[in-house]
């Protein structure tokens, strides 16, 4: 059997799919990545977000638990996680809508939306923080 093509049952072979071992990675494809596995971070930290609006509506013990729990440190570094994983996918999300109008797909156009989705979504994070304990 040779590294492109598969035989197939009668005999006949077919092209493989490509995959991780033919593409060499890129910025691009690496964002692609990320963006699925923030997306499915988003369903773990939602389950801590319904957690607490539960725990809010159960009455104040239940609450003053769910606060504890998520007011610790390592609490806040998940939801801090949480919150980069929001706004990362937020901006992948924009990449995506913006090559579904056709645009920036030569390579260096490509290749600034990719890099700009970790850029921008570091400090965004970091500033909804500051912000959130302002306004607390």
């Amino acid at each position: 059997m040779s590294t492109s093509k598969a035989k197939a049952a009668g005999g006949v072979e077919r092209p493989l799919s490509p995959h991780l071992q033919i593409y060499a990675p890129s910025w691009t494809m690496v964002m692609s990545i990320v963006h699925r596995i923030t997306g499915a971070a988003l369903y773990f930290g939602t389950i801590l977000l319904a957690y607490w609006l539960i725990a809010a509506a159960v009455g104040p013990k239940a609450f003053d638990t769910a606060q504890w729990i998520l007011g610790s440190w390592i609490g806040r570094l998940v939801l801090f996680g949480y919150t980069w994983a929001l706004v990362h996918h937020l901006i992948g999300g924009i990449r995506f809508l913006i090559w579904d109008f056709g645009r920036c797909f030569d390579e260096k156009p490509r290749f600034m939306l990719s890099k700009l989705n970790i850029v921008l979504s570091v400090p965004l994070t970091i500033l909804l923080w500051i912000v959130a304990y302002a306004i607390k």
